[in-house]
């Protein structure tokens, strides 16, 4: 069993920055790939950004390429996203989800993780 667990989120303002972390457990844990999806009210819950479990590559979505990046460091069993240049379309409950490969080339689909955090409140004001 791999129990996730997300901090990092607030209020900022617009072009500011935050760093979201989300901490693992688990012996195997750093042989998972790792996502950071979103979710607003009403909404799915959006694909942000994935890394594969060695860390040599990583993927996002399009909204947020050049101004999010993944990283992990399997050493501390945390995957973080640090989020430039937010917009208050960045506003949402941020979660982090673990797959049980090393990669998967379905990494944008929510139904392809195994484990999920419980989300931590990103919101971006104008």
């Amino acid at each position: 069993q791999v129990q996730l667990v997300e901090s990092g989120g607030g209020l900022v303002q617009a072009g500011d920055s935050l760093r979201l972390s989300c901490a693992t457990s688990g012996r195997t844990s750093s042989a998972y790939a790792m996502g950071w999806f979103r979710q607003t009210p009403g909404k799915e819950r959006e694909f942000v950004a994935y890394i594969t479990s060695s860390g040599r590559s990583t993927y996002y979505a399009d909204s947020v390429k050049g101004r999010f990046t993944i990283s992990r460091d399997n050493a501390e069993n945390t995957v973080y996203l640090q989020m430039n240049s937010l917009k208050p379309e960045d506003t949402a409950v941020y979660y982090c989800a673990a797959d049980r490969t090393p990669y998967s080339s379905r990494y944008s689909y929510s139904g392809e993780y195994d484990y999920w955090g419980q989300g931590t409140q990103v919101t971006v004001s104008s």
